[in-house]
């Protein structure tokens, strides 16, 4: 079947538009050459495939062949040269993505969507593998994900990559020249990569859709020049315009400090999408008035971490407010509550976590407070999971995790299985760092098979909602919303 997989591969190709009849014959031999064949014959068409069923089959054949190794990297690399045939060029999407933008910001990303989906750009096939369920809170539902998506690493490339000399091209995975960049073993290529480049307050900057979304059109908003993520009055100004540009998506950034921060700060971004997260739908709790700022509402949120609201009609007045909260909140201090803006050394510990939305014909942005110290007890960090919770949740909190959407580690999904086991008294090899919390569970639950997965789902949600408590500043007691409202009073 090779010779009809390859012509079936072709002929989408042709369908796309990208390519005409009179290249049917330049394509065959360039999907012969990727999959090491030198022979063919004209055969049928395979009826009602997907594009990325016909690259797994030409990936196995190349692997049949002796042109690649069965290693995650060099199946990647092909996988993305055979998807780079059915892929517009940059010029010619960023043009595409123009016109639609005309009729509407939707319309532009749909299409920018649609075809990072089809070229297998965004891994919709390992994405569908992750576990995701619902916990209901006091806070409202929280999101709960067990990633699955992200291939594990191959051993002997890992050992490979350890003789392999430094290269600093491009500078990071975020940079723009990761557009068609052929990779390297422990670094992915980007054949099939397109980005499209916009201008933003007088800068080059850049959108593009990450390969293993998290959640709908998760997207990346990023420079087009490779320096430093920092969290100050342009990241707010930034922030809004981006809005301006697409309306339907909230945009937001990770803090700018290390514990607090997100996995990639070399390199200014924010991340953006078509999605609700929880704490969208939070109340305000306490209303203040900011009297430098009367065409501004400030409230404090009702959330596991420590959410101020500044909501107005006008951007310039939102971004200013939120630029007078951060240089507040960057000075100060609250040793009662482990609260230190800065070490005896100088070295700041306070930034914010900034989401922004369009509601209601208003630019909202909710404003995270970020504290990064460490302590003696906490040498991860005071405002980080803490350690009774590691056996779950030990990674940094950023900035999808601050709105309320979980982003859990894959072992999870084995480990709960012995989990599951030892709960319904079945023969198991549990890890030992999960028997306290299973043991509670086992005894203040009324565990059986029909509800045994429910009562873990809710076990594991009810652990990543003290690891959000762990991560807000102003505890959800009386003494911390005590603390809350003296901050507040200094605005």
């Amino acid at each position: 079947m090779t010779n009809q997989w390859i012509k079936t591969f072709v002929s989408y190709a042709i369908s796309t538009g990208l390519w005409d009849e009179l290249d049917r014959v330049y394509l065959t031999n360039k999907v012969l050459y990727l999959i090491g064949l030198d022979d063919y014959e004209d055969d049928r068409e395979i009826e009602g495939t997907l594009p990325v069923e016909m690259v797994e089959k030409l990936v196995e054949v190349a692997i049949d062949s002796g042109k690649i190794k069965s290693t995650a990297h060099e199946k990647d690399v092909l996988i993305g040269q055979l998807m780079d045939i059915v892929t517009p060029s940059p010029k010619e999407v960023n043009q595409q993505f123009n016109k639609n933008y005309e009729t509407s910001p939707e319309k532009a990303t749909d299409y920018l969507y649609e075809l990072c989906k089809d070229n297998d750009y965004i891994k919709t096939q390992a994405i569908a593998k992750n576990i995701e369920f619902p916990y209901d809170s006091e806070y409202g539902t929280l999101n709960i994900t067990i990633n699955l998506s992200k291939p594990e690493k191959d051993p002997e490339e890992i050992k490979k990559a350890a003789t392999m000399k430094t290269a600093n091209y491009p500078k990071c995975m975020l940079c723009i020249e990761n557009e068609g960049f052929s990779g390297r073993i422990g670094y992915p290529n980007r054949f099939n990569h397109r980005v499209i480049r916009f201008n933003l307050c007088d800068e080059p900057w850049a959108f593009q859709y990450s390969p293993y979304a998290y959640y709908n059109e998760h997207s990346i908003f990023f420079s087009a020049v490779h320096r430093p993520m920092s969290i100050n009055k342009e990241t707010f100004t930034r922030l809004v315009h981006v809005l301006d540009v697409f309306p339907h998506y909230f945009v937001g950034s990770n803090a700018d400090l290390p514990i607090v921060g997100g996995s990639i700060l070399s390199h200014d971004h924010y991340q953006g999408g078509r999605f609700h997260f929880p704490i969208e739908s939070s109340p305000i709790e306490t209303s203040y008035d900011i009297l430098d700022f009367p065409n501004v509402s400030v409230g404090t949120v009702k959330w596991p971490m420590s959410v101020i609201r500044v909501t107005s009609d006008s951007k310039e007045d939102v971004i200013d407010a939120a630029d007078y909260i951060l240089k507040k909140w960057r000075d100060y201090s609250d040793l009662s509550l482990e609260i230190k803006a800065f070490s005896d050394d100088g070295t700041p510990h306070h930034t914010i976590t900034p989401i922004a939305r369009r509601k209601n014909g208003n630019y909202e942005m909710d404003l995270v407070l970020r504290d990064n110290n460490v302590s003696d007890k906490y040498p991860d960090g005071i405002f980080h999971p803490h350690p009774e919770y590691h056996h779950i949740k030990k990674e940094n909190i950023g900035l999808i995790e601050v709105m309320g959407l979980a982003i859990l580690p894959p072992r999870l999904k084995e480990e709960m299985e012995d989990v599951k086991k030892f709960l319904l008294n079945q023969e198991h090899s549990m890890v030992d760092y999960h028997k306290e919390w299973a043991g509670k569970i086992k005894s203040t639950q009324d565990i059986t098979e029909k509800n045994v997965d429910e009562k873990i789902e809710e076990a594991i949600g009810e652990v990543f909602l003290h690891v959000l408590e762990d991560a807000g500043v102003y505890k959800r007691t009386q003494e911390g919303q005590d603390g809350f409202k003296r901050f507040m009073s200094t605005l």
